[in-house]
């Protein structure tokens, strides 16, 4: 089996990480505007990094700052998504994942009217994307819900948030839909037990005395249920929709044949797709209401909450994969950075700029895991690496790495594919820099296509083609065939 010639090759970027335009034409305020660029960031602040608490929200409410609130800025796509759409139009994009910004729709998530200024932005943006023929897909919730349901609310803790998320997301079907066939309800909806407050709007000092995990993970249940009422109101509003869920695939090796690290990597691997299980089988297995029980923690089911999961799963599964991860029970591990956590080392494998280690062949494994387990379609809809680009005294950038990075991965993707996966697509992540959703860099380049702007918000914002933007029109001219060669 090879890619279908309908295969829909891509990129994927967000709204909060690429738009700017943060207090422009009625938008509010949401959690990624006072999320906080630090410098020289050692791997022992990496996963505290995305806790927040209530003073910090404070100080950043108090300025306009956008240097060192740089998801603010973004690289003003609010601004050149014409210029930048044309350019995913020149590699031959088939698709393009982005995001609503849930606050230019609904300013404070409570407004009873959609802000309309926002709507014709994205409408617009549709009507851009339709002029290349580029399929939009599009994600509801992506790291950048409003900021007035985190202090009122104490984010997804509170039961209160699913009316308000299908009030915004029923507006996005009514407004869109004649534009959008693709649509994805959560980015990562795992990533709410490892960031908290980006995810989920979750501050651990506006929680009850002790009840900090249990908000964490009644979280994650009103997510998941959320997720499946706005599956409902997709389908009966949106003519011909697929309504899919989105995992981040943190496949873990245990880092030796120690049963200890066995045991750990069986239960990392576990607790990253048990996600996927409630929303494709529509419940909670046994073994994970066993673990959760051990954990302590109480999710607070209501009279047809069963009954909402059961009646709407996804009709496809799509995930980021950047990296494997290496489990070790070991006390003196030596750990590396990764996506949103750390993992030990593996000797096996090479690292990024950023200590992210480089595994293609774990990504073969993902796809044939996944597809084994639920048998539905697949889609990638993140894969990339961040690293430090060199602009040449002629203006070229010679990403040598980015290409010989992607062309293995997507070398194990066709792999998988001729093994019998049915793969929809494969959106990089991210077709053009942006500011680092984990470390709020500039400096962290994924695209290819570069902008020029650094890590404090200095530069043109001028758009620069490096050497992997050739690369990828030639691969998606070829349906992928050139990377045989």
């Amino acid at each position: 089996m090879s890619l279908k010639e309908n295969f829909l090759w891509g990129g994927a970027i967000s709204a909060n990480q690429v738009e700017g335009g943060w207090n422009l034409d009625g938008k509010g305020i949401s959690v990624a505007d006072v999320k906080r660029y630090k410098p020289n960031l050692d791997i022992e602040d990496y996963a505290g990094q995305h806790q927040i608490n209530t003073k910090m929200i404070e100080e950043a409410l108090e300025t306009k700052n956008t240097k060192y609130y740089p998801k603010r800025r973004g690289i003003d796509f609010y601004h050149k998504y014409k210029e930048d759409i044309a350019l995913f139009a020149e590699m031959g994009f088939k698709t393009l994942r982005l995001s609503i910004a849930w606050t230019r729709i609904f300013p404070t998530g409570e407004e009873k009217t959609p802000n309309q200024a926002g709507i014709e932005f994205y409408l617009n943006i549709f009507k851009e994307l339709k002029k290349y023929d580029i399929e939009p897909i599009i994600t509801l919730s992506h790291y950048e819900m409003p900021l007035n349901l985190v202090l009122k609310y104490n984010g997804w803790a509170d039961r209160r948030l699913i009316d308000l998320f299908i009030k915004f997301a029923k507006t996005c079907f009514e407004y869109f839909g004649d534009y959008v066939k693709y649509w994805l309800t959560f980015n990562e909806i795992d990533s709410v037990s490892r960031h908290p407050f980006i995810t989920a709007g979750i501050v651990k000092d506006r929680s009850e005395k002790g009840e900090y995990q249990n908000d964490i993970y009644n979280a994650l249940h009103h997510q998941y249920l959320a997720a499946a009422l706005a599956a409902k109101e997709c389908r009966k509003i949106v003519d011909d929709c697929k309504i899919g869920s989105m995992l981040t695939k943190l496949t873990s090796y245990p880092h030796s044949c120690n049963p200890k690290d066995v045991e750990l990597a069986f239960k990392s691997n576990f607790e990253n797709i048990v996600h996927a299980d409630i929303q494709i089988f529509g419940e909670y297995s046994k073994l994970y209401k066993k673990i959760l029980a051990e954990k302590g923690i109480k999710i607070k089911f209501e009279k047809n909450d069963e009954k909402i999961l059961k009646n709407n799963t996804v009709d496809f599964l799509s995930f980021s994969y950047y990296m494997s991860r290496t489990v070790s029970a070991a006390e003196d591990k030596e750990e590396v950075a990764g996506n949103t956590m750390t993992g030990v080392k593996n000797p096996y494998l090479s690292s990024t700029d950023w200590g992210w280690q480089i595994d293609p062949i774990g990504l073969k494994i993902s796809l044939l895991e996944l597809y084994d387990r639920y048998e539905i379609p697949l889609m990638i809809v993140e894969n990339g690496m961040g690293a430090k680009d060199i602009i040449e005294e002629d203006g070229s950038i010679h990403d040598d790495y980015r290409i010989e990075y992607l062309k293995e991965h997507l070398k194990e993707m066709k792999k998988a594919v001729e093994m019998g996966v049915e793969l929809l697509g494969y959106t990089s992540w991210a077709p053009i820099d942006l500011i680092s959703a984990s470390t709020s860099q500039m400096s962290k380049r994924y695209g290819f296509i570069y902008v020029d702007q650094d890590d404090e918000g200095k530069g043109t914002l001028k758009r620069l083609k490096k050497d992997s933007f050739y690369w990828y029109k030639k691969v998606i001219a070829s349906n992928g065939k050139i990377l045989d060669q």
